[in-house]
């Protein structure tokens, strides 16, 4: 485990505290994010995790820094795949654009506690039981493979568990209330359809949560890198979707690059326990050759979806170089 200074995570915790505060009061009213506005708070977010990287190369050794920056890639590469989630839960639900930011805030935060207590859990379990490092290869592979097969587009917001205990809990209403949770009717408390929303967010990332706390604990079993990493691409998330929406279709090789990924790291976590309860003389995989191979996926993945569209998309672009029908004849 590394030395970690105590102000080092007292800068981190601020970091992290700060940043919700500032974006929470920069979004205090209501209103559609644009693309300019998400591009310039994604900027802010990857800036914040690059400057947070240097500190930690510089505090921790490269060592350290290499696994951090590694872990937060991965980690920010998993998170797309959330994003489909979440643009499938906002069509369902029909959430009004200038209502999304607020759900995702909370969403957010949500997955900052649940991400803490599940990291915290497998770093504790990886500690004493390697042999729980293979079941963690199991869950990438089984992930994976199911990714390629298309299955998470199964996935219904309104049967998830918490959508359906939140409505034993308490009624729901059809219809929104502005950007309130609860409204009193006849005396009576109700949900509104954004308290469901809310929910189903929760719900989704608990779902990949069981993807992405292994695939973290292959790159460190350090409480700091992992939980760091985890936190600064949770924070970029919303920037992220806003950034990417209405786009995220374009991107139809990217899950395919995140099976990729999911898989090597797979590899990695077999290779790591095999080394640790087999025999040293069998090779782990270092954290700069997974940082690499996480950059060269995503660049193939990310190159080969713009310059190979859908045939849909493709199909409602105008033909170039063909005249219209009737005319240049």
């Amino acid at each position: 485990m590394l030395d970690v200074p105590f102000w080092l995570w007292g800068t981190f915790a601020a970091t992290v505290v700060l940043s919700l505060a500032v974006d929470l009061l920069s979004h205090r009213s209501a209103h559609v994010i644009g693309f300019r506005e998400a591009a310039l708070w994604s900027g802010l977010w990857i800036g914040l995790a690059i400057v947070f990287a240097v500190v930690v190369f510089l505090v921790l050794g490269p060592t350290a820094g290499t696994e951090y920056t590694t872990a937060w890639l991965l980690e920010k590469s998993l998170s797309v795949d959330n994003l489909f989630v979440f643009a499938l839960i906002f069509a369902y639900f029909k959430v009004p654009r200038e209502y999304q930011h607020r759900v995702l805030f909370l969403g957010v935060i949500g997955a900052l506690l649940f991400r803490g207590i599940f990291l915290s859990l497998g770093v504790a379990v990886v500690s004493r039981f390697t042999a729980v490092l293979f079941a963690f290869a199991a869950i990438l592979f089984y992930s994976s493979y199911k990714i390629l097969r298309e299955e998470d587009e199964k996935f219904d917001p309104g049967r998830s568990f918490a959508v359906r205990l939140l409505r034993k809990v308490m009624p729901v209403r059809e219809e929104y209330a502005g950007p309130k949770f609860f409204v009193k009717e006849a005396g009576k408390l109700m949900a509104t359809p954004l308290l469901a929303v809310v929910a189903a967010i929760e719900a989704a990332d608990l779902i990949f949560a069981v993807d992405s706390v292994p695939a973290v604990l292959a790159v460190s079993d350090d409480a700091f890198i992992v939980y760091t990493s985890n936190a600064f691409a949770i924070l970029g998330l919303r920037a992220l979707y806003f950034l990417l929406a209405g786009l995220l279709d374009r991107f139809r090789y990217l899950n395919k690059g995140l099976a990729v990924i999911l898989s090597f790291i797979g590899v990695k976590l077999i290779l790591q326990a095999s080394h640790k309860m087999i025999s040293t003389g069998i090779p782990e995989i270092p954290s700069p050759i997974s940082l690499g191979v996480i950059v060269v996926v995503l660049t193939i993945s990310i190159t080969m979806s713009l310059r190979r569209p859908a045939k849909a998309e493709r199909d409602a672009e105008p033909a170039r170089g063909r005249p219209p029908e009737g005319k240049g004849e």
